[in-house]
């Protein structure tokens, strides 16, 4: 071997037939030295069974490769369900980080027993919930803010049983409670015996932390049986639960700053039951009901099912009187709506959330792929259903009359402001739990206006505890009023007049926007019911 004289070395060594130059030939030894102390190190531990403990000096530097996970066009897989036994549904809820792959994404966020959405619980009325709620969440690192409508303490938590009519005070749906980190708490929530049955939701109500968490996949579906048990092309029809979200995330796919939500255009993308276009199968001809529950941490869905039409038997977890065609369906976040679905022919056909201007542009683009294939089903959609369950509300029973007003604040230049340049107000006040802002009598049936007066938004509206029946929206009578726990109110001057019963129940707790982004920075007030 000829001496290349640009390694810088000035003299050979000649091994064998073998020609090494002193820098090969130190570099030989020192290799020969590394593998000696390698083999001493392994050797050294062993223990006294002889099991070896390597150490893995990964030239990856900690990177671990893992297999690729589809991002997509996977089958439709829903949470696990946790029914109730002999009158009462017990389990737990752990609350901690957990990595979650989605759309092709790693995630590592907040969630409710390491998954998204959490598990399905399936109760009747009369029949109570117990829960012991684990918060495994690490300590807070920052304190409570001058301003608590400011997002502070993330891993603070509690429940809200979201359309329940319960009670709101003590260990039952009390969203006033604070559940810190490292400790456990019990809750317990009684249903009524003639509660309506349908489509109900859980999720975190910390003021300052909810919206993080909930953005996160912290919810869940509970199922309220017994619906339509006597109308038989709906019990013949395959349940399907559709749990729809806004996927977001950081650079480090975490949720830890406030400013990863607040953007209007934050979305990354959307997701059903944490999985991003998932697959669901039918036959042509078959009848299947899709449970649908936004559980958006902030906007409006606007879905289209291409070339079928939805129809929708239930909103809010009540049921309606009549099926109601529709050829798109808007759903807010928060609301629930039951629909039926009669597949067409044979083909692939795109469940999307379509175009719509909530002020800002609603998110868009693929929910699902509906799959029609397989022998032929002869099944029928229901021609009437039974009497919705709750009883209109006449003129005669009201007893009072309030009016609610919606208001924001925002930057000269919108788009280009930070989060904490804006304001969000009822009846021009940021939320105080310390303050009352509605007192009611138990018994008492009001009739209230809820006016949007923010020029730039749609708000949602949300009241715990009773449901409402909505009677007009922007001065138009409803045909058929319908009844609600949440409602669009238009942005520019919209108007909601609606009447609820306040019934069964005393205590103290919200109305609010659902647009969660709101909430969290102060469109929340406080309601006393109150025995007089």
């Amino acid at each position: 071997m000829q001496h290349d004289p640009s390694d810088g070395s000035s003299a050979n060594f000649v091994t064998g037939t073998t020609t090494l130059s002193r820098r090969q030939l130190l570099g030989a030894a020192g290799a020969l030295s590394l593998m000696a102390g390698t083999a001493q190190a392994q050797h050294a531990m062993h223990n006294h069974t002889g099991a070896s403990h390597t150490a893995d000096m990964s030239p990856t530097m900690g990177m671990v490769p893992e297999p690729p996970v589809p991002a997509m066009d996977q089958p439709l897989v829903e949470p696990e369900v946790r029914r109730s036994v002999n009158g009462v549904l017990s389990t737990t809820l752990r609350v901690g980080y957990a990595y979650r792959q989605i759309g092709g994404v790693r995630l590592y966020v907040r969630s409710y027993e390491g998954g998204s959405p959490g598990p399905t619980l399936r109760m009747k009325p009369g029949e109570t919930l117990r829960i012991k709620m684990i918060n495994d969440l690490p300590p807070n690192r920052d304190g409570l803010p001058a301003d608590i409508s400011y997002p502070h303490q993330f891993n603070n938590t509690n429940f809200h049983f979201h359309g329940a009519h319960a009670s709101p005070s003590g260990i039952a749906d009390n969203v006033m409670r604070s559940m810190a980190p490292g400790h456990s708490y019990n809750i317990e929530i009684a249903l009524p015996a003639d509660h309506t049955r349908g489509t109900y939701w859980y999720h975190p109500h910390h003021h300052g932390s909810a919206d993080i968490q909930m953005s996160s996949g912290m919810v869940g579906a509970v199922i309220i049986e017994g619906d339509f048990a006597d109308v038989p092309e709906i019990v013949a029809a395959r349940e399907r639960l559709l749990v729809l979200s806004q996927v977001v995330f950081d650079a480090s796919g975490m949720i830890e700053n406030f400013e990863t939500l607040f953007p209007e255009t934050a979305t990354r993308f959307l997701a059903i039951n944490g999985q991003r276009r998932p697959v669901i199968e039918m036959r042509p001809g078959e009848v299947q009901r899709w449970r649908i529950l936004n559980a958006a941490y902030q906007d409006d869905m606007l879905l289209d099912l291409e070339k079928h039409e939805l129809h929708a038997i239930a909103y809010d977890g009540i049921q309606l009187g009549a099926v109601q065609p529709l050829k798109q369906l808007l759903i807010a976040p928060g609301q629930r709506a039951d629909i039926l679905v009669k597949a067409g022919g044979a083909g692939t056909y795109a469940f999307n959330a379509a175009p719509y201007d909530q002020g800002h542009p609603s998110p868009v683009g693929p929910l699902a792929r509906v799959v029609v294939s397989g022998a032929p089903m002869d099944m029928k959609l229901p021609r009437a259903l039974p009497p919705a369950p709750l009883a209109s509300i006449k003129d005669t029973e009201i007893t009072n009359r309030r009016k609610v007003v919606l208001s924001a604040t925002a930057p000269e230049a919108d788009a280009a402001g930070h989060w904490q340049e804006f304001g969000f107000f009822i009846d021009g006040k940021k939320f105080d739990p310390a303050r009352i802002d509605h007192r009611v009598k138990l018994g008492a049936v009001e009739e209230w206006t809820i006016v949007n007066t923010h020029e730039h938004d749609d708000h949602v509206f949300h009241i715990h505890t009773n449901p409402f029946q909505v009677v007009s929206v922007n001065g138009k009578p409803l045909a058929t009023p319908e009844w609600r726990d949440s409602v669009i109110v238009e942005r520019k001057g919209g108007q909601v007049v609606f009447r609820s019963r306040f019934l069964d129940f005393t205590g103290v707790f919200m109305l609010h926007c659902h647009m969660m982004n709101h909430e969290e920075m102060g469109m929340m007030q406080t309601v006393e019911v109150y025995k007089p």
